[in-house]
């Protein structure tokens, strides 16, 4: 049960108002428009003169293109490495207040250990990423965003179990069962799965209410028997066979992979 497809329910939350028009897509062309090589006759072609071109030390480096994209910040491409940390940052904070130590202690303790493990982060920064390209504020898709990554931290947890991988480390460290032993890890990943739920319904502001009871429900269906689960049930039950084929394949990887 490694992880959760995102695509389709994260646009139903994170999406503002609606949208007036759908850009339409062009496939592109199978062969360039303009090959040199096939436009021009042999008899317009005319002979290279090799002394004519620039010398190899004439060549931008690496270090020329990024001094001259420093002086024109309008050439500078997207950052996207400063832009994962800065969100991951943000939702680490959300995921520290959101699952705080409490009563009973044990269940929290092992809930926090696996959840704030670390991690890139990625699909809660997705799901932020999403929110933002409709016009919406950080602030409306961040218990999303947590839940996603709640979500995603149950199904490390299970995965992880004797009976499913039986695996001895998650990140680098002890994994939860080898901490805190197999019935406690069980439970720490059902709390996890059903406290995202609630952290969505409760802590969410500036959405509709029509459009939280429709992202529950997408991302309810995402991890259960029609995603997350299923594709997980389809991979255990192919352990050993010969003739799995592309779609089988194809099956798997869209249900458990983000």
């Amino acid at each position: 049960m490694a992880s959760l497809n995102l695509g389709y329910w994260v646009q139903s939350y994170s999406m503002p108002n609606q949208v007036s028009s759908i850009s339409k897509s062009f496939p592109l062309p199978r062969s360039l428009p303009f090959n040199p090589l096939t436009t021009q006759s042999s008899s317009t072609l005319k002979k290279v003169n090799f002394s004519s071109l620039p010398s190899i030390t004439s060549v931008l480096t690496k270090e020329d293109i990024v001094k001259e994209e420093e002086q024109d910040p309008q050439k500078s491409s997207f950052d996207f490495n400063s832009y994962m940390l800065q969100k991951a940052s943000a939702v680490n904070q959300a995921l520290e207040s959101a699952v705080s130590l409490r009563d009973p202690v044990k269940i929290h303790e092992a809930m926090r250990y696996s959840l704030l493990a670390g991690g890139k982060r990625v699909r809660p920064v997705l799901c932020l990423a999403a929110c933002a390209l409709v016009g919406g504020r950080e602030s409306m898709a961040m218990p999303a965003a947590c839940a996603v990554e709640m979500i995603h931290t149950m199904s490390l947890i299970h995965d992880d179990l004797p009976c499913m991988d039986n695996d001895d480390l998650r990140r680098g460290k002890p994994t939860n069962h080898k901490v805190f032993g197999e019935d406690i890890a069980v439970l720490a990943g059902d709390a996890l799965l059903a406290f995202a739920f609630e952290h969505i319904a409760v802590s969410t502001v500036g959405v509709p209410p029509s459009r939280i009871v429709r992202a529950i429900g997408e991302l309810a269906k995402a991890i259960g028997g029609e995603g997350l689960v299923a594709g997980q049930v389809v991979d255990i039950i192919s352990e050993g066979l010969t003739d799995v084929g592309l779609d089988h394949l194809e099956f798997i990887h869209v249900h458990k992979t983000a």
